[in-house]
This record gives structure tokens, sequence and C-alpha cells, in this order.
């Protein structure tokens, strides 16, 4: 074994001649042990989010999104559908129009957002298992149905399958004479809730889907378009497919996948979690100057030994490394320790749901924090760890000069 690591080893494990440099050694192991575990729990609290709000939006966004580059509708025969229908892994090609409009049930009224779409929005949408009650459906017989965010539905009133009591789409007129009556400054259609979806706020206090020939009907259109959504086997490549997609629909034409979509929110939640990241490592660097003090004092207590390590032909360079590697031990003892613990935590939320996201877990989408562990967080804070590690050991041993060495030596020889 190398002499350095066993002496380091030795010193590490052995009483002190002070019992205080046992007390800060482990004060200091402690610290690491706890502010490694902390950097865990915290990154994989984050992780979990993070894939919660991705589940979310993927259940109302698409894998891929076609819409203009500049202007707000386009023709759907500009795009060929049936050769991106034939893309390997694509599962679905819906041909959307959105617009505002004002629904009026009995005597409420709400301003929404209208979502027109194809029929193939039916067909393996992740949507239809967000449904808070009724049935995904958008025709029943001749009546035209909708399905309603929840804060929508409960800002009208409105109930599921109510055919005595439709509630009107207004949507103003794009051409005529708008003046006289209010009714002819719009066109009006009812609908039927036939279904209630809770994905989040942003989406149930805004949304409302109905058939894309009732929509164009509304708004008057004959093939527009305001986008087209694409959704994907969960296999499938997506950045290849994209690509296919950008070939087939031409340049006037912007394809988003689902980062890109909700480009913002993304980015924010990654720049939150490496900020936490950062103040944790800067609490860590604190914790870790107990390990700077132990050290010293240790530099201290074990004078006469160095003094001997030094007479015996150690050179300044062996002994030094001597201290480094103890503090290098701590540090990874307690990096290693604060793993293992943070992992088991994190298994614990995960499997027994130990802290609730408040006192009224029922009011959140989730009643549990969630957690996702990550291989690259558990490297990260790793390699954070030693490299303070490193530093608090290095620092400390700067005091082992050859002028030091000497006046161990002198001090040693003096005492005999």
């Amino acid at each position: 074994m190398n002499f350095s690591i066993y002496i380091a080893k030795r010193y590490l494990f052995s009483k002190k001649s002070h019992n205080i440099i046992n007390i800060i050694s482990l004060i200091s192991a402690v610290g690491v042990t706890v502010g490694t575990m902390a950097l865990i729990v915290v990154l994989s609290v984050f992780n979990g989010f993070e894939d919660l709000v991705k589940s979310l939006y993927s259940t109302f966004d698409p894998d891929l999104l076609i819409e203009l580059k500049d202007g707000k509708v386009f023709d759907a025969f500009e795009i060929d559908a049936e050769k991106i229908k034939q893309l390997p892994g694509v599962v679905s090609y819906t041909e959307v129009v959105e617009e505002n409009a004002l629904l009026k049930y009995r005597s409420e009224q709400y301003i929404i957002t209208l979502k027109g779409v194809s029929d193939d929005f039916l067909h393996d949408n992740p949507l239809d298992t967000m449904l808070y009650d009724g049935d995904f459906i958008l025709k029943m017989g001749n009546a035209d149905m909708a399905i309603m965010g929840y804060l929508v539905a409960y800002h009208l009133g409105a109930r599921i399958n109510d055919f005595e009591h439709p509630v009107f789409i207004y949507v103003p007129k794009r051409m005529g004479k708008t003046l006289g009556r209010l009714d002819n400054a719009f066109n009006i259609m009812p609908v039927y809730p036939s279904a209630v979806f809770a994905v989040q706020q942003e989406f149930d206090s805004k949304y409302v889907i109905i058939s894309l020939d009732l929509a164009r009907e509304l708004l008057q259109y004959k093939n527009e378009v305001t986008d087209i959504e694409i959704r994907l086997d969960p296999s499938a490549d997506m950045e290849h497919i994209q690509e296919k997609v950008k070939e087939i629909a031409g340049n006037r034409f912007i394809v988003k996948n689902r980062f890109q979509q909700q480009e913002l929110l993304y980015r924010i939640m990654k720049s939150e979690k490496w900020a936490i990241f950062l103040i944790l490592s800067f609490i860590l660097l604190i914790a870790t100057f107990n390990l700077i003090g132990s050290l010293s004092m240790l530099i201290l207590d074990k004078k006469k030994d160095i003094a001997v390590f030094y007479s015996m032909g150690a050179n300044e360079k062996t002994i030094k490394r001597i201290f480094r590697v103890e503090g290098m031990m701590i540090s990874v003892f307690g990096a290693l320790t604060g793993l293992i613990l943070g992992a088991v935590l994190c298994l614990a939320q995960m499997e027994l749901g130990l802290i609730r996201l408040g006192s009224e877990a029922n009011a959140f989408i989730v009643p549990y924090y969630p957690v996702k562990m990550e291989i690259m967080d558990f490297i990260s804070v790793f390699g954070i760890v030693i490299a303070i590690g490193f530093f608090t050991s290095w620092y400390p041993v700067r005091q082992i000069t050859k002028q030091f060495l000497n006046q161990r030596i002198a001090d040693f020889a003096k005492n005999q």
C-alpha cells in the first residue's frame, strides 16, 4: 500500500491526542454527508417536477406542430398530408383551427379559445386519459358535442350531456353587415358538453374542443387551418421525423417539437434546477470549511510524527500528500455516504410518499412530492464534492514547508 495512503488511513481512524480533532473531523464528514444528501434529494425532486410538467404538457401538446412562419391561417392542402402520414412513427395527423370565442350557457358567459380538430384527434390521444367526466366524442347523431376544460365548465356551470340547455358559441362574423341586432354580428352555434378534461390550469381555463367542420362553419372557413398537430409513436425518432416533416412542409412553415412549443417554460425549469445546484454547492463549500480546521489541527497534533518522517527521508511532497489524502478520504467518505442516504430517501419518497404537497394534497395534481433520480445528478454531485474536498484539503497543507519541517525537527530534538 502507498505510504501516504497507509499513514492517512491510520490518522483518520485512530484516536488523536486531542479529542476535539476527532470531533471536528466527524463534523466535517457529517457536513459533507448532509450537503451531498441535500443536493441529491433537491435535484431529484426538481427532476420529478420537470417530468410531471412534461407529462402534463405532452397530454395536450402534440409531438410536432406545423404552423406558418408569417400569418395565421393557411390552406390545409398546401401540405402533403399523405407523405407525412406515411412516415414511420407517425400515429396521427390532425388539422386544427384555433380562435377566440364567447360561450354562453343560460345566464353565464365566458371567453375561451375554441379548438376545432379533425377526426384523427380522437385516435390514441393521451388527453382521453385526463377526462374528469364524460366521453371523448365530438359528435352524437346530429348533435355537435364539445370537450371542455374543467375550469371552463366550472365558470359556466355547464353540465355533461345536458341536451335541454345547450352551450352557445359566439364568433364574430368575418364579412357582411353587422349593424342592427347584436345576433347579426355573430355566428352562433349550439353545442352540448360531452366531456370535461383536467390537465392543468393553463389548459383547463382556456380550451374548448369541437369538430373541425363546426369550427370552419363558425369562422366561415373552407379548407383553412391555423396549424397541424402530429403525434408520434413513443419509440419513434422525433428529431429524424421533425427533419422529414420540415422537408415536406417547405420553407413557409415552422415545425416545432414539444420543447420548442414550450421553450420558455423548459428553459426556466432548467435554470431553476442549476441555480439551486449552485446555491447548495456554496452551502456545501461553507460546510466543508470544518475540514480546513480539522486538517490544520491534525498537522499541529502530529508535529512529532512529521519530524520523524522527515528525518527518516520522507520529503516535503510525501508529507503534504499524507494530509491531503486524509482530507480527500473524509470528502469521499462523506460524499459516498450522502449519495447513498440521498438515494434511500428518494426511494422512500417514491415508494411511500413520505412528504405530501401541503396539508390539502387533493388540491394538487399529485398528492406527494414527485421524485426522479438521474445518474448524471449523482455524477455531478460527486464531482463537485470531490472538487470542494480537494480545495479544502490543499489549503491547510500549504503551511508544510521546508522551514516548517526543519523547525519541527529542531523542536523534536530539543524535547528529547
